[in-house]
């Protein structure tokens, strides 16, 4: 399925926000001609709009009549109408409905209050409003999404999107795990040559890596070399004096499971990514796959401390920012191994105190929109959160400074709750 930028007056081929292409068929003759959009709901999913919205915009734009609740995924227009003509409607609706009116960033939720209507951007973290005086604003007043619901086609086609994940990765022979589908994940497509991959995605990490090695592999100038490493404890412990002490200090990292690569293996890899850092200019300019080969050569890509090291290396004061760009490499490292999942997302979230408490803790304020970020691009779960957050501890850094870190994320916590309590309610009422 052929894809596009969602914002189209991007032209780089890297953007990472992409859609497919819309595909209409026109059925019938007459006063019974139609258009059957028959890709809406994998489009809308890309937008994290219910498919509804788009329908109902394109009757508003041709003022023609639409279905806005079909049981059985066809939604349609009555009159004939070109997919290339509607691609460009399409582009009204991004730009009225979707991108943040500051930043410009498609990754955007809707929320209601007080009457109006707001995008609350994930990347930039502003709320910005929705002009009233559009005619949908009004049909999106009336057809709130529930909390927590999804429609039913919206479901289908993130089910279809699940099952070609798994059986590419089946193909492929790769057991990263396939992406959920949530709206900052796998609505995005990725578009690498002819390969079409979820942005963001287990399965597109992998690809990347699979690329960046093969590249290396096919380097012309590179000779074989045969490396041997000395991993006796004394060598260990001799390489791990060399390292400035002011490394050391900063890389905090659970000596509980010693043998999970050697605490020198984690302590290279975060002076690896500092050096490259000041080589580059920036830690923004180390590339994800370049860090996650390097943590290969090292044996530690698929540990939990490998975490702790990345969320004290990775970020600047620009955390909030950074997380959505690096959370493909997160993820891939969260999720290699499903049976210690909960053990990765604590060693991120002490990783992250670390860095916050000590090494940046002007920042610390900031923590519920930290994890926030961390919540809404998948790298932590609701249950590791609240487990988090039910005390303080003195494993990552000293007791006041876990307390404060903590205090500070109550807000975040409540609102979990809260969440979770509103979501029950609404079941309830279903049933």
């Amino acid at each position: 399925m052929a894809t596009v930028n969602i914002r189209r007056d991007v032209t780089d081929p890297f953007y990472r926000y992409k859609m497919e292409r819309l595909q209409s068929k026109i059925e019938g003759k007459g006063n019974g001609i139609k258009t059957v959009i028959v890709n809406l709901s994998s489009v809308a999913q890309s937008l994290a709009r219910p498919p509804s919205y788009v329908i109902k915009y394109f009757g508003f734009e041709l003022g023609a009549q639409t279905n806005t609740n079909p049981t059985d995924d066809r939604w349609i227009i009555n009159g004939a109408h070109e997919a290339s003509k509607l691609q460009e409607y399409l582009d009204g609706f991004i730009t009225k409905f979707v991108l943040c009116k500051q930043c410009k960033n498609p990754e955007t939720d809707v929320n209601i209050k007080d009457g109006n209507i707001l995008l609350d951007c994930k990347a930039c973290g502003q709320r910005t409003a929705v002009d009233l005086r559009l005619k949908l604003s009004s049909f999106i007043l009336k057809n709130q999404p529930k909390k927590g619901k999804k429609d039913k086609s919206t479901k289908k086609a993130e089910r279809r999107a699940r099952k070609e994940a798994e059986a590419n990765a089946e193909a492929n022979g790769d057991d990263a795990s396939p992406n959920g589908g949530s709206p900052g994940d796998s609505a995005d497509d990725h578009e690498v040559g002819d390969v079409e991959l979820a942005a963001g995605s287990d399965d597109e990490f992998t690809q990347k890596i699979n690329e960046g090695a093969k590249e290396l592999e096919d380097a012309e100038d590179v000779k074989e070399v045969e490396w041997t490493v000395d991993v006796s404890e004394e060598a260990v412990r001799a390489r791990a004096q060399d390292l400035p002490d002011d490394l050391k200090q900063k890389l905090v990292i659970d000596e509980e499971d010693e043998g999970e690569g050697g605490s020198s293996s984690y302590e290279t890899l975060g002076k690896w990514i500092e050096d490259t850092a000041a080589e580059k200019g920036g830690v923004d300019k180390v590339d994800d796959v370049a860090i996650y080969l390097k943590a290969q050569e090292l044996g530690i890509e698929r540990k939990h401390r490998t975490l702790t090291v990345l969320a004290q290396t990775l970020f600047t004061e620009n955390i909030v920012k950074q997380i959505p760009k690096r959370a493909g490499l997160l993820r891939k490292i969260i999720r290699s191994s499903e049976k210690s999942t909960e053990k990765h997302e604590k060693a991120l979230l002490g990783g992250t105190e670390r860095f916050v408490g000590i090494e940046k803790p002007e920042l610390i304020p900031q923590i519920p929109v930290i994890l926030m970020a961390y919540y809404q691009n998948d790298l932590v779960s609701e249950e590791v959160f609240k487990a988090w957050g039910s005390r303080a501890s003195k494993k990552y850094v000293d007791i006041k400074t876990s307390k404060a870190v903590r205090k500070a994320a109550e807000k975040f916590i409540e609102w979990l709750e809260t969440a979770e309590s509103d979501s029950e309610a609404e079941d309830s009422d279903d049933e």
